[in-house]
């Protein structure tokens, strides 16, 4: 997402993880791990922290305001969220579009952001080359922005806020449910009573003045946080930041708001028909407390012991006895002034959610009665040790931590106290908070139906106050003029800052070292070891997946992947589950369209026993008859509540529209309703007899752990695990798009359409493909740079983000191009696309390639940062064959792209007149308007809904 979307996250993280410090050794418990940082403040107030992490050439900047939602009055909602987004738009010195394009140049990871209810942060990674030229950029942002904002930049803003809105509230299901709690929760004075993204309304009747009067009180030196972590010199940027940030003034003393957390005097009980759910839903909140209160810690515990897994009296009660639901799920969200508990219920179709209530008070009596063990609780610890070390990953985690605690905590060195104080909860703990926040507790209740299903509400229930946006088309509030140029007022400085910073020293690219290894039943092992944290992190590929699934099976290989997690010959499903938890590890079993992975994330010191248990799931699966009846009821209840998702149509309708009806490819990886129904056990045991050898695999793995340690690890499926010829199947020729055509899927009443455009291209080993995603860049890959999204997004406001892609493999993927738009834009963003593409060859110009070859080259420097990264590295060379320094070659390709063969590139693969043009949305306003496009009469995919 980052990749395409401006990624504007509504919550604060119910606890928020470590940061990572620059350490001789390499921390192998919580008790030895101290995190290294530097705080100065500016007189102005800026609070500045430095972290150093030589690790990899990249650094890291957030700027943190102690500005949320929470700070906005009643009437005048969203304000922080949209100032989430003006801010990136101009300031003096940067210009129009500045940040996102210098952040292009430069091969940031796009200049980002994010609002909660309490505090509003904007960041990006970049090569440390680019550190002063961030710094420049972010004191413009501070200091030399405000002045650029007029009444034209604020009704364009309003628009992508809108579709922002749409795309995450009104078009999807359930999505309405918090605003339903937080409105019967809070009373109408407190400041959580409204959610981050605000209220429609009061957006559209902000004032200039308004918009001027909330920045000019909260977005000033003295409420920010400015941290950079990564590789620098710190007495460098020390210099840096007090040349850029400190004669930005100071703004008006703010005062600390008190802490208030919900006081309910009775249960409140609502419901709401929901046009987009397919399955009733019930939520459960309860007042809590806020973040880093004590009783937090043991809250996230109950949270975890509740729900989760075969142990937890939820699973038992609610999925397993009464088989009400395929999952449970719990959490403690806690903020700056107040927390709330949740508990949610997303029930199998027609369920009475009076039976789920039942359910749960059962559940509640039976945690009550039975309570839980102290290797319980050491198993929910373990855990979170692992996710402890796991949020240590990037530069950019530690950067929004130290951060957070410098805001909340009031102290960034509680960086080195928060999982200690998680670690230390004890069984009385977790009973006491059940008793006081819980047990006998009012709460809030929200019911959550299909159309036409009130009978399936919880009794009692009154309708809830929900207010849904009417899509009109022509509507005149939505139209705005964005003036070429616009005259204002510059802020003095002491110096030039239209004048942008220098690079510094270009980094070195560290390509990771790999080492090769096979087994003599045919594994192939690909590994790089790497010590910065004590973790592990491993895949074990087996080709297959839907490739090999039966026609009329469909869903046979998404239902073995799962059993394959529900026990072992000697372990029942509660058992295997108790000894991965006790761990702190995770293993999990995926199927995708080609390969089914085993993924594994552990400890260091335990990898030996984590690998052996992912041994024993592989070798000795169970196939239990019971969860396989409980999995097969979870797959039908997710296809159903899929077919109420425009994304998951989307996606579903554009597969079988780019592969053919007969192309194994065009399935859905779970099946469909009738398929799934005719799998048996059999059919698993078949498949897995059948499919699974090891020639057909391949071992990837990363972290603390040597070669040696690895290989013996994988002596038991060496041992163990014999070969077996496996056929893999000649797949079908896809159709080829000669011509252009528009397909329509309705869905009644949509506040977007979503446009998933494009045809079948390249394979990733294709010759062409990284030059046609070299060509790609500047038209819809690059983020904030493309064409795409300053078109529909900037220039137009039709749309929260777009973007365009290749998506190939070994096998021949998309090319598309995908967005959310305004139901009464679709022929108008789509007929803008069609042109986009059309001019796109003849307008590329050398500006252009000068940004692409930057940023492309550049980014390189942040191509293995993180764990993952390093195992993505390790797929593509076991995939593809490629060399260890394939990053090289790429680089050659992108230093040798021309203009010319852009040009070539985008007129063979980026032709608007041979690609399918797919919308899902309102048929009844908007299918017959999409003939204006020039490719004939639209084509129905559905039977129309009355």
């Amino acid at each position: 997402m980052m990749k395409s979307l401006r990624l504007f996250l509504l919550t604060l993280p119910l606890l928020a993880m470590v940061s990572c410090s620059e350490t001789s050794t390499t921390p192998k418990s919580q008790d030895e791990f101290r995190v290294n940082f530097e705080k100065f403040t500016l007189e102005n107030g800026l609070e500045v922290i430095f972290h150093e992490d030589h690790s990899d050439p990249v650094a890291a900047v957030a700027l943190t305001f102690h500005v949320g939602s929470a700070r906005e009055k009643e009437g005048k909602t969203g304000f922080a969220h949209l100032f989430e987004h003006l801010l990136f738009l101009e300031s003096e010195n940067l210009g129009k579009g500045g940040l996102d394009k210098l952040s292009a140049r430069v091969g940031g990871s796009g200049a980002n952001g994010s609002t909660s209810r309490d505090r509003t942060n904007y960041f990006q990674t970049v090569p440390s080359d680019a550190l002063e030229k961030m710094l420049w950029a972010e004191a413009d942002k501070l200091g030399f922005f405000i002045n650029t904002v007029t009444e034209a930049v604020v009704a364009k803003e309003k628009q992508v806020v809108k579709n922002e809105k749409r795309q995450s509230v009104d078009n999807r299901p359930y999505g309405h449910a918090s605003y339903v709690i937080g409105k019967n929760m809070y009373p109408e004075d407190h400041p959580y009573n409204w959610q981050v993204i605000g209220s429609l309304e009061d957006l559209q009747n902000a004032t200039l003045e308004d918009v001027k009067e909330f920045y000019n009180k909260w977005y000033v030196p003295n409420n920010c946080t400015l941290v950079v972590a990564g590789d620098f010199d710190p007495e460098q940027a020390r210099e840096w930041v007090e040349k850029y940030f400190s004669e930005i003034k100071k703004g008006d003393d703010i005062e600390p708001m008190e802490k208030r957390q919900a006081k309910l005097s009775e249960t409140s009980l609502r419901y709401h028909e929901d046009n987009f759910a397919r399955l009733p839903e019930l939520q459960m909140a309860w007042p809590s407390v806020e973040v880093y209160h004590p009783d937090a810690y043991p809250l996230e515990i109950l949270a975890s012991l509740l729900t989760e897994g075969k142990k937890a009296p939820f699973q038992k009660v609610i999925v397993e006895e009464k088989q009400l639901a395929d999952n449970v799920r719990a959490s403690s969200r806690n903020s700056e002034l107040a927390g709330e508990f949740y508990l949610t219920v997303q029930a199998f179709p027609n369920t009475d959610l009076d039976e789920v209530s039942a359910g749960i008070q059962e559940a509640f009596a039976r945690f009550e009665s039975e309570g839980f063990t102290e290797e319980d609780l050491n198993r929910i610890k373990a855990g979170l040790e692992t996710g402890f070390y796991n949020g240590l990953s990037s530069v950019l985690g530690k950067a929004f931590q130290l951060a957070q605690y410098n805001i909340f905590a009031g102290d960034p060195s509680y960086i080195n106290e928060d999982i200690k104080r998680t670690m230390a909860v004890t069984q009385s703990d977790v009973r006491r908070v059940y008793e006081k926040y819980i047990k006998g507790q009012p709460f809030v209740a929200t019911s959550f139906v299909p159309k036409g299903q009130l009978e399936l509400t919880l009794e009692g229930s009154e309708k809830a106050e929900v207010v849904e946006e009417k899509i009109i088309q022509g509507r005149a509030d939505e139209a705005f003029t964005l003036p070429e140029n616009v005259a204002y007022e510059r802020t003095p400085s002491s110096f030039d800052r239209t004048v942008e910073p220098p690079y510094g020293p270009s980094p070195e690219i560290k390509v990771p070292e790999l080492w090769k290894g096979e087994l003599s039943n045919g594994i192939k092992i690909y590994g790089i070891d790497n010590n910065e944290l004590p973790l592990v992190q491993f895949n074990l590929r087996i080709k297959g997946g839907l490739l090999l699934d039966q026609p009329d099976k469909v869903g046979v290989a998404n239902l073995v992947a799962d059993l394959m997690t529900k026990g072992t010959k000697n372990k029942t499903p509660e058992e295997l589950e108790a000894a991965i938890d006790e761990l702190g590890a995770r293993i999990s079993i995926r199927a995708g369209q080609q390969y089914i992975v085993i993924s594994g994330n552990s400890l260091a010191r335990n990898y030996a026993k984590t690998m052996a248990l992912a041994q024993e799931m592989l070798l000795e699966p169970r196939w239990d008859e019971q969860e396989f009846e409980l999995a097969k009821q979870s797959v039908m209840s997710q296809i159903a509540a899929s077919r109420a998702r425009p994304n998951s149509i989307a996606e579903n309708a554009f597969n079988e529209l780019l592969y053919g009806k007969d192309h194994i490819f065009s399935n859905d990886i779970l099946g469909d309703q009738v398929s799934v129904e005719s799998i048996t056990l059999q059919d698993l045991k078949d498949y897995y007899a059948a499919n699974f050898s090891p020639i057909l695999a391949d071992y990837l793995v990363v972290g603390d752990v040597s070669k040696q340690e690895v290989m013996e690890a994988l002596s038991g499926l060496e041992a163990n695990w014999a070969k077996r010829e496996v056929q893999l199947p000649e797949l079908p020729e896809p159709p080829v798009v000669d011509a252009s055509k528009v397909y329509f899927y309705d869905v009644p009443n949509a506040k977007q359409s979503v446009l998933r455009f494009g045809y079948l291209a390249l394979a990733e080993n294709d010759p062409d493909y990284y030059p046609a995603e070299v060509m790609n860049y500047i038209l819809g890959g690059g983020g904030f740079a493309s064409r795409l999204t300053q078109e529909l997004r900037e220039g137009k406001g039709y749309t929260y983000g777009i973007r365009s892609s290749f998506s190939g493999t070994d096998y021949p993927g998309p090319f598309s191009i995908g967005s959310g738009v305004r139901t009464n834009v679709t022929y108008e963003s789509a007929q803008l696309v069609k042109d986009i593409l059309k001019e796109y060859p003849s307008t590329f110009t050398e500006k252009d390639l000068e940004t692409t070859k930057s940023s492309l080259t550049k980014s390189q420097a942040r191509a293995f940062e993180t764990l993952g990264a390093k195992l993505n590295m390790l797929d593509n060379i076991s995939t593809y064959g490629w060399s260890a320094d394939y990053v090289k070659d790429r680089k050659a390709i992108i230093e040798g792209m021309t203009i010319e063969r852009v040009q070539e590139l985008a007129r063979q693969y980026a032709n608007p007149d041979k690609m399918i043009y797919l919308v899902v949305g309102d048929a009844a306003t908007q299918k017959d308007r999409l003939r204006q496009l020039g490719y004939g009469e639209p084509v129905l995919l559905n039977a129309p809904v009355e």
